[in-house]
């Protein structure tokens, strides 16, 4: 393999030494989540972050959805989240489009409304528990890869000091949509623009919307709002006919206009404690996987805001790469190179999915021409009427929905998300926190005639808390089912 992206030795560094088993650049919460299930699993986790802590209240995402509850139940962490936010069961958009979230088959029919950075406490929590090393003020400057690991030069963020060199058996790119990993890795972003000078801000409301979550468009002008449950409310914004730099003044008078023209009123806000001008682009890059570098979240993918997935698909990835990479580290899987390209094989049709997904819920919310606003009426007439169409809809943008592919001649189950099971051992995701696969069988079932080999590493054995159920799962640590028989 060819160095790639540093300056200084040539060559390939073939050292056996390594200062960590993987370095993971971006303390955000996908980067947490990863670093955290990582050195859970008894591996040594360097997590470098340019920032000097978390963001505090400077977070854009809002709404944790409930996949992601899911995988943070596996962890132990989702009760405790639920207690930091407020509960969405129903989704109004456009005016006449609801979604109904308590139909989802899960332990959190519902979207959460709470701030990122709620999120970032319990994750960095958790990480520093389970041993990883924090390396705030701190940017990845240049790295190199070989056959044996990766070399990465990092350098104190404000500029002084010396620079060090890591040394790590593997590095995940977790730094967001300007990724410094990504662009020593010379990876392309392909994409474009989808909204430009996007009003964002956290206010007080003298008269709350009746539906908990306002969202519409209408002419020139789109907004929402949403509640946190503590009395601040996260507002956007957007003008077509403000298109102006990110870096163009912003008030709250701004915003107050958008919201009357796209909602009928700006429901009194006031006391902003924090706006913010932004715009959002489209982009993926081709390859989540370059050697024994992995890229996650918004350094793999980024989309608009709508529907919320933003944070949620990045956690997602990181589930799904922690325990790959984990059983790669750890030599429990016969083929390491099949597992981790299963990652990117896995999740660039998700990113693929959800860019689309929400930049068609943007692309109605901006529709201006009289075609396509009644296109976007007839949207909204097929998914509320048509009960599989909506339930379709609820899947895909909580996460439930999500499945992966399965192989030639598998199980009708396999690649499907599992449900929280009722176990005589206790509930699904409650072994999951073990961060093993878990196999599910009738009572007495000889463990040699279940076909188990596509476990790495070890496997928590459960019983059917229904002793009358015959059939035998075998679910994967990120909760999908690896193997089914009836």
């Amino acid at each position: 393999m060819t160095s790639i992206g540093m300056t200084g030795e040539p060559g390939t560094d073939t050292r056996t030494h390594t200062d960590a088993d993987v370095v993971v650049v971006g303390a955000g919460p996908t980067g947490m989540l990863l670093a955290g299930d990582l050195a859970a699993a008894g591996l040594r986790v360097t997590l470098v972050e340019r920032r000097s802590h978390a963001t505090g209240n400077l977070t854009r995402a809002f709404g944790v959805h409930a996949r992601t509850l899911e995988l943070l139940d596996a962890r132990g962490l989702a009760d405790e989240l639920v207690g930091t936010g407020t509960t969405l069961t129903r989704l109004r958009l456009f005016g006449r489009l609801s979604l109904d979230l308590s139909r989802l088959r899960s332990r959190f029919p519902y979207l959460l409304v709470t701030p990122q950075y709620e999120v970032e406490r319990l994750l960095e929590r958790r990480a520093r528990a389970a041993g990883v090393e924090f390396r705030h003020d701190t940017v990845l400057r240049a790295l190199r890869q070989d056959t044996e690991g990766v070399t990465a030069e990092l350098a104190p963020s404000t500029g002084g000091g010396a620079a060090v060199r890591l040394r790590a058996r593997y590095l995940v790119g977790a730094d967001g949509v300007r990724s410094t990993v990504r662009d020593q890795l010379g990876l392309p972003f392909p994409g474009r623009p989808v909204v430009r000078s996007l009003v964002l801000a956290d206010v007080r409301l003298t008269d709350p919307p009746e539906d908990v979550l306002a969202a519409d468009g209408k002419g020139d002008a789109f907004a929402f709002t949403a509640p946190f449950g503590d009395g601040w409310y996260r507002v956007m914004g957007w003008d077509r006919r403000r298109q102006v730099p990110d870096g163009a003044p912003v008030d709250l008078d701004e915003l107050r206009g958008i919201a009357r023209r796209a909602l009928g009123s700006d429901f009194g806000m006031h006391d902003a404690r924090w706006i913010s001008r932004f715009h959002s682009d489209e982009r993926q890059v081709p390859a989540y996987r370059a050697g024994r570098v992995l890229l996650a979240g918004d350094a793999a993918h980024v989309h608009s805001p709508a529907g919320g997935q933003g944070m949620n698909t990045g956690l997602q990835d990181a589930a799904n790469l922690s325990w790959k990479l984990a059983a790669v580290l750890r030599g429990d899987t016969r083929d390491p190179e099949a597992l981790l390209d299963s990652y990117h094989a896995e999740r660039h049709p998700v990113g693929t999915a959800v860019l689309r997904g929400s930049g068609t819920i943007i692309r109605l919310a901006m529709a201006r021409t009289p075609l396509r606003r009644a296109a976007r009426a007839a949207a909204v007439r097929l998914v509320t009427t048509v009960r599989p169409l909506s339930a379709k809809v609820t899947g895909t943008l909580s996460g439930i929905g999500v499945s992966y592919p399965a192989g030639r001649g598998a199980h009708r189950l396999a690649g499907r998300r599992a449900p929280d099971l009722s176990l005589a051992e206790g509930r699904l995701y409650e072994l999951l926190r073990a961060g093993s696969f878990v196999l599910v069988a009738p009572r007495g079932a000889h463990p040699a005639a279940l076909e188990i080999s596509t476990a790495p590493g070890g496997v928590v054995r459960a019983t059917w808390a229904n002793p009358a159920r015959r059939g035998a799962l075998l679910v994967r640590p990120d909760g999908y089912i690896a193997w089914a028989r009836d």
